[in-house]
């Protein structure tokens, strides 16, 4: 009888196509399986930010046994899972803040036509967001000084660097 391994080889072998293709950078994946394609979509990198820790010895090397053990799928499944983790502990907290300020939960895109009406109805735009507030290429410094009094951004914040360096007096 073949171990797992070598099933998968013979499999592919008679395989008229790839198994797996890719479609795009972290957009979308097709599987074939027995003739039948199953399409899985991947997050494209624009819903998440990379992010830098630093861990002590004793810390990673648990978490790598628990990786080893089959607790976690792979050291970044164990980050984002205790992460995810203290964010419920610490819900009411957020829950309360939210309710205070009312920012938009998730991605505002920010496009220059949006200014533009701004701008010429006389207004000022206060964005508070928990997320990614994100401002679209196309808009300039000048426009987005003339329309945007604040920004309040826990997340990130994606926008040309002329836009970021004019709006950077306004970030709360």
């Amino acid at each position: 009888m073949p171990n797992f391994r070598e099933f998968l080889r013979m499999i592919y072998k008679k395989r008229t196509r790839p198994l797996v293709e890719m479609h795009g950078l972290h957009h979308l994946i097709t599987i074939h399986w027995d003739d039948q394609q199953m399409a899985m979509s991947t997050r494209p990198n624009t819903e998440t930010e990379k992010i830098t820790i630093n861990l002590g010895f004793v810390d990673l090397g648990s978490i790598d046994l628990l990786v080893r053990e089959s607790v976690f799928a792979n050291r970044t499944d164990f980050i984002r899972t205790a992460i995810r983790n203290e964010l419920a502990r610490h819900d009411e907290i957020a829950r309360q803040v939210k309710g205070r300020d009312t920012p938009v939960l998730g991605i505002r895109h920010v496009v220059r036509a949006d200014l533009e009406a701004a701008r010429d109805a006389g207004e000022m735009l206060d964005f508070r967001v928990l997320g990614l507030l994100s401002i679209a290429n196309d808009v300039d410094a000048e426009l987005a000084q003339a329309t945007i009094r604040s920004l309040s951004i826990l997340g990130a914040f994606h926008a040309p660097p002329e836009v970021k360096s004019a709006l950077a007096d306004r970030l709360a």
